[in-house]
Order: structure tokens, then sequence, then C-alpha cells
């Protein structure tokens, strides 16, 4: 439910977008600038100052890969749908959300998440190796109204960035839209394989305006099908002609592994998604989950330090690529380690089940019965809480992939419960699959640690209540 204020100051944003809008052609830097301040006015002090003076001095420096990013976007993006787009994040999540949720970390003495993921359903019309939704079948949904009320209770608490996963979440997609319209004040985004999106789809997006997709894809089509089965590849890349189309905001999901780290990584990649309209690059480790996971496609440790430093290198601001990246493994180090447990985010599984990470298939609370705030104070919950970070090297974040002991202590300490929905999976059996890679990474992630430079991310974001800094 949006509030009279949040109305209010929808209605001047969106007035004041429109007249600064009209102008940013005539005078692109001036003018983008003038929409940073913009933002800067509604969030106060929210986020450091120094902040937007970074955007500010990207954007006057024509010589910058943000100055051309930034004017792609306002020159080939559909301006309403653009408009409606940075209110739900900009105001949504930026003003009411980060103030909520701040806020409520320190009432409540648990974690609130700035994200929630949700399964709208476990169906799925591919079947992608290492994948589990490929072993779970049409079993799963989650109704509309079960949807609703996971935004519902989630904006209560501060939450407005939701992501669909699944599954295929855009089997679902009427209903996701619903979710969408019936939300303006938060931002959507669904990770999507891209066999349903099609012209209607893209005008229903348009129209909604604060839902926003990521294209999965594996770098070339070999590697892509060889994942994801035949003709994928075409597919996503047809989804992005249509996405491109209809002047839509939209990124790419990138899941690197053993296989192709080098291919993803490449100039040839990363050019050819920004001629094809791409805006963001989500990339994800290949996390063995699953009784048919295949632990040879986890990315060995030099090529983590690979991705450790080609990730500085790409987003330089005269070297890099227009993209935005984030790499949730290697970007650990800007957040204060592991973001999972409610402290960004976690996960809700077709079933209901809320999960501290979408790639830890474990919990001990249910939509069904449980509130989310009750979930969030619940054993499972509160050990992360009380834990992270898992490691202070935080290029070695997660409580399986790099710290498995973690995860074994947890689960045995909760009795939180395998929530896969074929066979279960006891957690010793899920770490041990990571025990090698853990050791092997340690020495590499500690020398990588020593050796370099380090944002202090201790903020608001970060154990910001007193009983979390003396845990």
């Amino acid at each position: 439910m949006i509030t009279f204020t949040e109305k209010f100051q929808r209605l001047v944003g969106s007035v004041t977008f429109n007249r600064i809008y009209k102008y940013v052609k005539k005078s692109p830097s001036e003018n983008i600038v003038k929409l940073i301040n913009l933002g800067e006015k509604f969030l106060g002090n929210t986020f450091p100052k120094k902040n937007f003076d970074s955007f500010r001095n990207a954007i006057n420096d024509e010589t910058s890969v943000w100055y051309g990013y930034a004017e792609r976007i306002i020159d080939e993006c559909d301006r309403d749908y653009l408009k409606k787009l940075l209110l739900a994040l900009g105001l949504g999540a930026g003003v009411t959300g980060t103030k909520a949720v701040r806020a409520n970390r320190e009432k409540y003495h648990c974690n609130v998440p700035f994200i929630i993921l949700l399964d709208p359903t476990s169906a799925c019309n591919k079947k992608c190796k290492g994948c589990w939704s490929a072993e779970y079948g049409h079993k799963s949904s989650l109704t509309l109204d079960e949807m609703r009320s996971i935004v519902d209770q989630g904006t209560r608490l501060g939450t407005h960035v939701y992501m669909f996963t699944g599954g295929e979440p855009l089997v679902r997609k009427a209903d996701i839209l619903t979710v969408c319209r019936e939300n303006p004040n938060c931002a959507f985004l669904a990770y999507t394989n891209s066999t349903l999106v099609d012209d209607e789809f893209c005008e229903q997006m348009k129209q909604a305006g604060n839902l926003t997709l990521a294209v999965s894809i594996e770098g070339s089509a070999e590697s892509t099908d060889a994942r994801r089965g035949e003709g994928s590849y075409a597919e996503a890349i047809k989804a992005m002609e249509l996405l491109k189309k209809h002047r839509l905001f939209f990124g790419i999901s990138v899941c690197y592994t053993s296989q192709n780290v080098d291919f993803v990584t490449s100039d040839e990649f990363l050019d050819d998604m920004v001629s094809r309209g791409v805006r963001f690059a989500f990339y994800f480790n290949y996390m063995p989950v699953g009784h048919s996971a295949d632990t040879a496609l986890i990315p060995r440790p030099d090529q983590r330090a690979h991705m450790y430093t080609w990730l500085r290198k790409v987003r330089n601001s005269h070297t890099g690529k227009p993209l935005f990246f984030m790499d949730f493994q290697d970007d650990a180090e800007y957040v204060g380690g592991c973001i999972a447990g409610g402290r960004n985010y976690f996960h809700v599984n077709s079933e209901g089940d809320m999960e501290p990470c979408v790639f830890i298939h474990y919990s001990d609370s249910n939509i069904k019965n449980k509130t989310l705030l009750e979930a969030l104070q619940s054993p499972l919950f509160m050990a992360y809480y009380h834990n992270q970070p898992f490691n202070d090297n935080h290029l070695r974040p997660c409580p399986m992939l790099e710290n498995p002991e973690c995860l074994r202590k947890i689960i045995a300490e909760t009795g939180a419960e395998s929530t896969d929905l074929i066979e279960k999976e006891s957690a010793e059996t899920l770490c041990a699959k990571c025990d090698k890679f853990a050791a092997e990474w340690k020495p590499v992630a500690d020398e990588l640690w020593k050796n370099n430079a380090h944002p202090n991310p201790k903020t608001q974001f970060y154990r910001d209540t007193e009983e979390a800094k003396n845990a």
C-alpha cells in the first residue's frame, strides 16, 4: 500500500523528471547532473554525499564510459517506462525502503532485507545442467495471493525490491504483471530463460514500468546450448532484440563455471552484449547444489582470482565497459561479506519455504504458518544474523562454498531441514562438495586480501545494531 506521503513524492518526482528530461538531449551532461541532483534531494542523507559526487564527476567527464552509459539509457529507453522504473528504485527502494529497513533492523533486532527473491513456480520448460529446478518439474507454485502477501509484508518492513526466480518465472507472467501493477512503489526483476518473451509481454512490461528482466546466457552459442539445451542461445538473442525494440531496460544473468569463465569475461562477449542493448550484467559463481551437481564446474581458484581482477578492470571509468556489473561472490568486500539470511536478501521457494539463500536449500519457516518477520527472527535466520560475516576475508564470504564448516554448524544447531523438492540433501553432503574448493581457494584469497586495498563497508548496511556489533 502506498502512503499519502509516497504518492505526493511520486507526483513531485514525476513532474520534475518530465521537466528535466525535455532538455536532456539538448545538453546531456548538464541535465543528467540535474537528475542526479534530484535524486540526492529526495534521498537526503540516506547515502553518503561522496556517492553523488562520484556520479556527477563521471557524467561531467565526457571521456568516461559512464557518460556514454547514461546518455544511451536516456536516448534508447522509453521515457515513461524509465521514469516509472527510476521512481520505483529511487523513491520506493531508495528513500522509503532504505529508511524503513534501517529502522526495523534496530526495532526488531534481526536482519531485514533490502531485496526478497521468490519463486512463483517450480515449473520450467528447460533442463539446464547444474540447475536444481531441472529436477523439480511442475510440482509447486505460489498462489497469486501468496505472492501478494510476500510483497505486502515485505514493503511494511521496508523491502521494495523483488526478484522472481524459479523454475521459469515467466510461466506465471500474468500474475507477475499483476503484482507489479499493484505495487508501483516497488521495483521488480525476473531472471528468465527468455523463451516466453514476446511483443505483447514487452508492451505489458512497458505499461507497468517497474519490471525488468535478466536474460540467462552462458557466453557463446556453444556454451549456452551445452548447458541450457539446443537453440537456447538463439532464443536469448531474440528476446534481447525484442526488449531493445520496445526500448526497455534489461540485463543478463551469467552463471560462470570452470568451462565458460574465459569467454563470459572476454571483450568479444561484453561488446556484443552492449551492442544488443544490455544495461547490466549479474554474474553468479556456479554452486554445487542438488544431487546432480557437477563439482568440476566450480571455477578453479585461479579463475576466481581472474574474476577479482577482471571486475575492477571492466568497472574502471576509462578502461571499462558501459555496463553495470555485479558478481555476488567477488563483490562481497563492498557489502561486508555474505548478504544472505535477510542481511540484504533471502529467498522464498515455490513451496513457501523461507530460505536464507537461493543456493542454500534449508529452512525452518514457511509463509503458510509464519510471517516474514517471524522467519527473520527464527533460529536459522538469527544464526546468520549473529555470525555474519562468516570470514574476515570478504573474498571468502559464503558459509557454504568458502566456509563449509559454518553451514554444517548452523544446520546442526538450528535443526533446519532440507527443502529440496525431490530428494533431501543433508548439510554434510552439500558441504562435502565444497571442502576441496574452500581449502584450495583459501591461500589464494588470503594473498589477494593481504596485497590489495579494500573498502570499509561498515555502514548501516553492515551489523547496524548494537546487539549484532557485540555478537
